[in-house]
């Protein structure tokens, strides 16, 4: 039994590290590449894993080659497939990621593919009936609603990445717990000028137990109903910053399973996020637990 399951987005990613970025219609040579698992929901699910909870990919995949990766990612990391359906004759969610050095920065092309929405069958419900966290991510959204429902009804903390701006979010933002929204959702969603008032609206609007709202190099603030605090980003020299967000969400739920308070979790997150953005690869990147603990303690900061 998992402690933390998901629904959402998983990617087969092509990552290329590059000096600059090219101009149009030019060649440039990269300084490396590789392949990797990514999208917000399976990274986060890898993150927690790392951390030391247990978790649990409920979704679809196929069986071409980026399906093969990302399962066996998956069980390299120790998060169970056995809620994973894989189904022939489909195209996976892919991605090509260029890394810019000069500027610390990633640029993302992606195909969603053909894979057909996840309908839940009852092992997959229970899962979320025992879990103690379904992370949501926006995609598979059907599912991600009808997984958030059965949360609900049975005690099981709903954490949502707020990443996309998809058609009827509103209905997923309606059912979670935990609301982390990017700076660009939060004020595109609410309209409001700044992360402050935003996750202010947010929290009138669906009532969740916190919104915490993530502000990349600024770190973020949290807002639970009363105060607005504000945490830290964490020193690194980024090497990679893709999935760094999918980490932040990721390490969130194995700190609440560990039962730290909602700001303990906003720091240890982005200290988590900050060793990740340390080396190339969105998971295999995450620190174990005790390094992140010792980092936090080496930068002021202790759990």
């Amino acid at each position: 039994m998992a402690k933390i399951v998901g629904i959402g987005a998983n990617v087969f990613d092509t990552l290329y590290n590059i000096p600059t970025y090219p101009k149009e219609d030019t060649k440039m040579r990269a300084t490396s590449c590789k392949t990797a698992g990514g999208g917000p929901c399976a990274t986060g699910l890898v993150a927690a894993a790392k951390l030391g909870e247990s978790a649990a990919y409920i979704g679809n995949l196929s069986d071409d080659n980026g399906g093969k990766f990302l399962k066996a990612d998956f069980e390299k990391y120790g998060v169970s497939t056995e809620h994973t359906r894989v189904l022939s004759g489909y195209h996976s969610f892919t991605s090509v990621l260029w890394l810019c050095a000069d500027s610390a920065t990633r640029t993302c092309v992606f195909d969603k593919g053909d894979l057909p929405p996840l309908v839940l069958d009852e092992a997959q419900k229970q899962a979320i009936r025992d879990a103690d966290i379904l992370m949501v991510d926006g995609n598979d959204l059907s599912a991600a609603l009808e997984g958030a429902k059965i949360a609900k009804e049975s005690g099981t903390k709903v954490l949502y990445d707020c990443g996309g701006l998809y058609p009827d979010v509103d209905k997923l933002l309606a059912l979670c717990d935990i609301m982390i929204p990017s700076e660009e959702f939060a004020l595109g969603h609410t309209g409001c000028k700044n992360a402050q008032d935003a996750a202010k609206k947010m929290f009138d609007t669906y009532h969740p137990e916190v919104v915490v709202v993530t502000q990349g190099k600024n770190g973020g603030l949290l807002y639970d109903g009363h105060n607005t605090v504000r945490y830290p980003i964490y020193p690194a020299e980024v090497v990679d910053s893709n999935g760094s967000g999918d980490v932040f969400h990721g390490a969130f739920a194995a700190a609440v399973v560990k039962g730290y308070d909602y700001l303990t979790c906003c720091h240890f997150s982005s200290a988590v996020s900050a060793i990740k953005c340390m080396k190339v690869g969105s998971r295999e990147s995450v620190p174990d637990f005790d390094t992140a603990k010792e980092y936090l303690k080496e930068n002021g900061y202790e759990l």
